[in-house]
């Protein structure tokens, strides 16, 4: 595992709906011009996404890894579902561990956001023991990040009853329009239990995606993360009409995106991005 880092990036939208942003163009711009070092693939599990086509999500998934490989990125692996589908699971990170986990670029998110009422001892942790372990058996080193329950917000109850993997991190999402001290005391209370913690998404909104941008409480989460060594990415690279989208609606999706096509928010996560990397 080496040093430990702190990742800061981007996370594209549900596959199935913002797979035309899953090129090695926008892999390649938000490196080159956002400053990431860090960018997720939000493969969708539901609503026509792998369950309904497997090849086509999986397809983007591999687009993804392999442009963040070559531009020598870090790649979170979402499996972004809210409801247990284990099977399908194994299938998609099989192929995954199988074909690129002997790159060190790889991240596993083995379960994006657990929904109520699936709660940690009966349904998410013994998920977790059964999708992680089959990743172990194929590639014992890659950090794994699983998710919480309730929409990765109770790390404090994953920490207290822990998965007995190494190189393994806990998510938790956070929208800053939303989610404020409470929440943060939940990380604190599972950092001082000695588990780690990733935030593969998070908001600069209220946790529908809109409500407008928050910049003073995602400040107070940005410093918070930093003093902890947390690596977090932004939702989302889209052009959808919400607040949280980076985009504004209609914007090409080739890349090179001038900075007046960005949304509030997209500004402001940009501007961070690349101060953070100087």
């Amino acid at each position: 595992a080496g040093q430990p880092v702190t990742l800061r990036g981007m996370s594209l939208f549900w596959s199935q709906w913002g797979g035309r942003y899953y090129t090695a163009e926008t892999v390649n711009w938000l490196a080159d011009d956002w400053k990431v070092d860090v960018v997720r693939a939000a493969i969708a599990v539901p609503e026509g996404g792998y369950l309904a086509n497997p090849s086509r999500e999986t397809a983007r998934a591999d687009a993804v890894i392999d442009a963040a490989i070559a531009r020598g990125l870090y790649v979170v692996v979402d499996w972004h579902a809210h409801d247990p589908e284990a099977r399908a699971a194994i299938r998609f990170f099989t192929h995954v561990a199988e074909k690129y986990g002997d790159r060190p670029n790889i991240i596993y998110e083995t379960w994006n956001e657990p929904q109520p009422p699936w709660t940690w001892a009966e349904v998410v942790k013994p998920y977790h023991l059964a999708v992680v372990g089959m990743i172990r058996r194929i590639d014992p080193d890659n950090v794994v990040v699983a998710g919480t329950p309730n929409w990765s917000q109770d790390v404090d109850v994953a920490a207290a009853d822990p998965l007995p993997f190494s190189n393994l991190a806990y998510t938790l999402h956070f929208y800053a329009g939303s989610h404020r001290q409470g929440l943060r005391d939940k990380g604190q209370a599972a950092l001082d239990r000695g588990a780690a913690l990733f935030v593969t998404e998070w908001g600069t909104t209220q946790a529908t995606g809109d409500g407008g941008v928050d910049e003073a409480e995602t400040r107070v989460w940005w410093d918070w993360m930093e003093a902890r060594g947390i690596s977090y990415l932004n939702w989302s690279v889209n052009d959808k009409d919400e607040d949280s989208a980076v985009l504004r609606p209609g914007t090409r999706a080739r890349a090179g995106w001038p900075v007046d096509r960005l949304t509030t928010s997209g500004r402001m996560v940009r501007d961070h991005l690349r101060a953070m990397a100087d």
